[in-house]
């Protein structure tokens, strides 16, 4: 365990955690609702400092970013835990673990400088802060972040925006880019599904697109939950009016069956996912994508302009065809960092 940042000490040994919008107070011997952070006798510790669950070398597109340095690979990492408590979570056993101190003594420390070190050793460009909620180890992320910069390295977190204006104000000078997950338009959805409210998570999208951190949004597909069209065209006009309607919107059908619930979940339909796609170009956005639709043209990166293709994208990889973010037929700018 690693004390936390990001705290206040109360009267009677209790704390406020100042880390997400949450901002629990918790009591002596308690956790937060994220289950990383722990009271003991008025200290809150991070109890997943310095223990990721998961690391894998991915592409960059896997988080999903398509217009940050594409066909770059990423070395990623997660660790127990998450501020939201979703019901269609695709990495529940990961994001929602109960008996978490158990599973965390059963893990490998691994330092930021081995993070550094391995992500250097495999030619990856960034890091990605990903797999659970990147918040909820905050403390860790940000010694990684600092490292990684002074190495050459870009940060990226994939985050549900969940995160305080405190910690927005720490990442934020060395954090590179960020996907959020915009789940829904409607503050039921947050507060029924996932546990938390939408309006902070807008406010932290348009933070970060004013402090110029390389932004692309992501939505789930759900049907019965996320799909509906009234839900999908708020978001559309969001982003197109609040973000710039440049910023890339990524649509992902929901993988499992059933939710962490063991609710059965229906996989929207093919002819759902081009709607959704609709709905995004006729509310005036220039990249929407489709994420997991196998040899879908919707993958692929064409030139607002003169509608030439110049990133093609076969499962994760990603093929170039641009001149340097420019289109290789016009010289149109396709909004491409790196």
């Amino acid at each position: 365990m690693k004390e936390a940042q990001f705290y206040q000490k109360l009267d009677n040994k209790s704390v406020a955690c100042r880390l997400c919008r949450h901002f629990c107070v918790i009591k002596n011997g308690q956790t937060g609702l994220c289950r990383a952070r722990k009271n003991e006798n008025g200290i809150l510790y991070s109890l997943v400092y310095g223990y990721p669950l998961e690391a894998n070398i991915d592409p960059i597109e896997k988080k999903p970013l398509f217009h940050f340095f594409p066909g770059s690979a990423t070395y990623s990492f997660g660790t127990l835990g998450c501020n939201f408590a979703c019901a269609n979570c695709q990495n529940w056993n990961i994001s929602q673990a109960r008996v978490l101190e158990k599973k965390i003594k059963e893990l490998d420390p691994v330092t930021p400088e081995r993070i550094v070190e391995e992500a250097l050793g495999n030619d990856c460009l960034s890091i990605s802060y990903t797999y659970n909620e990147p918040t909820v180890f905050t403390e860790y992320a940000l010694d990684t972040m600092r490292l990684a910069r002074a190495n050459g390295l870009k940060n990226v977190w994939v985050t549900n925006g969940y995160m305080s204006e405190d910690c927005l104000k720490a990442i934020i000078p060395h954090l590179d880019a960020i996907n959020i997950n915009l789940k829904a338009a409607n503050e039921k959805f947050y507060r029924e599904v996932c546990g938390g409210k939408l309006k902070p998570v807008l406010e932290t999208c348009q933070e970060l697109k004013a402090a110029n951190v390389w932004l692309e949004i992501g939505t789930d597909l759900i049907s019965g939950l996320a799909g509906q069209t009234e839900n999908l065209k708020q978001i559309a006009y969001f982003i197109a009016e609040k973000l710039g309607p440049e910023t890339p919107w990524h649509l992902s059908r929901l993988a499992q069956k059933k939710d962490v619930q063991n609710r059965p979940l229906k996989k929207i339909s093919l002819k759902q996912v081009r709607q959704a796609y609709e709905i995004g170009k006729n509310a005036g956005l220039t990249y929407v994508y489709l994420d997991d639709i196998p040899r879908a043209k919707e993958k692929n990166t064409f030139c607002p302009r003169c509608k030439i293709e110049n990133i093609n994208r076969s499962g994760f990889r990603a093929h170039r065809l641009d001149k340097k973010g420019l289109c290789r037929e016009c010289g149109f700018d396709l909004n491409i960092a790196g």
